[in-house]
């Protein structure tokens, strides 16, 4: 039903910024809650942010708290995340995912998932 498509990641400066996209197949796009995840070497997924279908009410985890900023364009059918201030810890492989049954920070409760972006972050 769901078919997603990150893009947007890169090499970058500690310090500075990258705005990573998600854009979504398919006309039920508006019914999914939309996250973030990331995966870098040697460690488990961790979940970062997500959105909820109207885009009303955002969620992060702590570490990424006042430099990351989710938002979605129903319209567009995309999903961004914009991130700021990057440190090294946030190099990691990043997934954007769908979940039908709403905002979750748990992978398991997610349908959908892209084939995730490199973010890497140079001290």
């Amino acid at each position: 039903q769901v078919r997603l498509v990150e893009s947007g990641g890169g090499l970058v400066q500690a310090g500075g910024s990258l705005r990573l996209s998600c854009a979504a197949s398919g006309r039920t796009f508006r019914d999914y809650a939309m996250g973030w995840f990331r995966q870098a070497p040697g460690k488990e997924r961790e979940f970062v942010a997500v959105i909820s279908r109207s885009g009303g009410i955002t969620s992060y985890v702590d570490s990424v708290k006042g430099r990351f900023t989710i938002s979605r364009d129903n319209a567009k059918n995309t999903v961004y995340l914009q991130m700021n201030s990057l440190k090294p810890d946030d190099a990691a492989v990043y997934y954007c995912a769908a979940s039908l049954r709403g905002s979750s920070t748990r992978p398991a409760e997610y349908d959908y998932w892209g084939q995730g972006t490199q973010v890497t972050v140079s001290s």
